[in-house]
């Protein structure tokens, strides 16, 4: 994304680099062999030395996520060193990562160049947007990822969460590769949280102010093996009573929070529907 960012940014001079240049493709090549033991270990950049700066803490989970995630392509690498069956859950994971992308399969990184130059796929209007989220959201589906244990499910509340109740019932959850979405978090009733999960890495960051006392809880999980119900048996118990509901934000502010605290000066308010 920073990489396409680049194109529409406007020098001094009032130049820009698309003046120069035209964004043809965006490529993201996928460790056949690697790619899923990547994800699920989710070690720090900075444990690797790969930190883009001081102060960088994502993981290689966030990473990879979001390298497939952004592509127009898939170049998938490797391929002779993964069985059938393993390729098959591979490319069943990034197909629900990134439903829209097309995927080849290489072998010592050799493709035809047809494929990668002078394609025409990128598209500013879809890169700009999470792509297969919305999909997602929506109740899109594609059958075959099913086959190889590659499933995924939509949790939705109107309720906001208790942030004690919320850290207790993450804890010790396995199976889900990818989760992302948007939530409310009681104790910090004027902002709307954004939800990004890849490997065992969860962040809650702060998205938007809103402009009404609570908003609903929408959010997507992406996992092998996962059980379609486990995300109501563990979040629902961790959303508000109808006590604690009624009891208004002014009590809410009071609950036990261990999450980060948030920084939430530049949020701009958004007033929240549906």
């Amino acid at each position: 994304m920073p990489v396409a960012a680049t194109f529409d940014w406007v020098f001094e001079d009032g130049t820009s680099l698309s003046d120069r240049a035209r964004l043809d493709t965006m490529v993201t090549v996928v460790d056949a062999s690697g790619f899923l033991r990547e994800l699920r270990a989710g070690e720090r950049l900075d444990e690797r030395d790969l930190a883009a700066a001081d102060g960088d803490e994502r993981t290689i989970s966030d990473l990879l996520v979001d390298q497939v995630e952004f592509a127009d392509l898939l170049v998938v690498n490797k391929t002779d060193l993964v069985s059938a069956d393993e390729l098959a859950a591979l490319e069943a994971v990034l197909r629900r990562l990134n439903p829209t992308a097309r995927l080849v399969r290489t072998r010592q990184g050799v493709v035809d160049l047809a494929e990668v130059l002078d394609t025409g796929r990128y598209d500013p209007v879809t890169a700009a947007q999470a792509p297969g989220w919305a999909a997602e959201l929506a109740g899109g589906h594609t059958p075959e990822t099913e086959e190889y244990g590659i499933r995924s499910v939509t949790y939705r509340a109107s309720r906001p969460f208790h942030p004690a109740r919320l850290v207790a019932a993450l804890d010790g959850w396995e199976g889900v590769l990818r989760s992302k979405g948007f939530c409310h978090i009681a104790s910090r009733p004027d902002v709307l949280a954004v939800w990004s999960q890849a490997g065992p890495n969860l962040v809650l960051e702060p998205g938007q102010l809103l402009g009404t006392p609570h908003a609903r809880q929408e959010l997507v999980f992406i996992g092998v093996g996962l059980d379609l119900d486990e995300p109501c048996r563990r979040l629902d118990p961790a959303l508000l009573t109808d006590a604690e509901l009624a009891a208004g934000p002014v009590h809410w502010r009071a609950f036990e929070d261990p999450l980060p605290e948030w920084d939430i000066s530049d949020l701009h308010a958004h007033h929240f529907g549906g």
